[in-house]
């Protein structure tokens, strides 16, 4: 691994702090392409103190770009309560599933066929894509700056367990996210053909490239109605309708 990869990967890490608007790289570790910033994001699975425990992803993007980010372990939570670093005053959060795998997709030349990977998936669930826009709004920041920080991600909440076919299937749900008496609805509609669809470019793509999968990863494919801001400290009821509903408390790490 390069070492200017590992010092961009270090200073992307050093950023995952409250409050931190930063404007871009330097020009000596810049990426300056899609291939820059996922060895930039390898460098920091590399680096990072913690194992990768999901994936954030989605089909690839016009122009070449591509969804795709590692979460580590110390960001993934579950229960009544969820702490997250405060973006513009507020908990932002992203409506999703995940799917977790219950069976190891190792490294592999030849890819695995949707048979495979859907095989490896075990239980699916609600959860909520945690957001934290790192870059100040004057930085100037293109994709692959965006993607060698792991695309705003700061974490992933896992909810409660739905029905599989049900999670499959899931090309719209209605969501209604409820704090007290303030109620936010949207008519859901997942960004690609169907909610599972971007794990067989995910599993394909990155082992290809050498990235084992481990089972007890949760690979999160995309929100529903995109990013959604809630205050902290407030009881908040989560519905995902016709799949399920449960209650968190957002608290602000410091």
């Amino acid at each position: 691994m390069s070492n200017v990869y590992k010092q961009a990967a270090q200073e992307l890490l050093s950023r995952r702090v409250a409050g931190k608007k930063a404007p871009c790289l330097s020009a000596d570790l810049r990426p300056s392409n899609v291939e820059d910033a996922l060895c930039i994001q390898s460098a920091m699975m590399e680096l990072h103190d913690d194992s990768v425990a999901g994936w954030k992803c989605l089909q690839p993007l016009a122009g070449g770009k591509l969804v795709v980010g590692p979460i580590f372990t110390n960001d993934m939570q579950q229960g009544e309560h969820c702490q997250l670093y405060a973006d513009k005053g507020v908990a932002r959060i992203e409506p999703e599933i995940a799917f977790v795998l219950s069976k190891g997709l190792p490294a592999n030349s030849e890819g695995y066929t949707e048979a495979q990977i859907n095989d490896a998936i075990g239980s699916c669930h609600m959860a909520l894509e945690l957001i934290q826009a790192r870059y100040a709004a004057d930085s100037g920041a293109e994709f692959p700056d965006l993607l060698a920080d792991g695309l705003a991600n700061q974490g992933l909440f896992i909810g409660p367990e739905i029905e599989r076919d049900k999670a499959f299937s899931a090309a719209s749900i209605a969501i209604e996210v409820t704090q007290g008496d303030n109620t936010q609805s949207f008519a859901g509609v997942h960004p690609n053909d169907n909610s599972v669809s971007p794990i067989y470019w995910l599993v394909n793509y990155m082992t290809r490239r050498g990235v084992n999968f481990q089972a007890g990863e949760a690979l999160i494919t995309g929100s529903y109605c995109g990013v959604v801001a809630v205050e902290f400290n407030q009881l908040t009821q989560v519905t995902y309708s016709g799949l399920g509903q449960y209650e968190v408390t957002f608290t602000e790490k410091q």
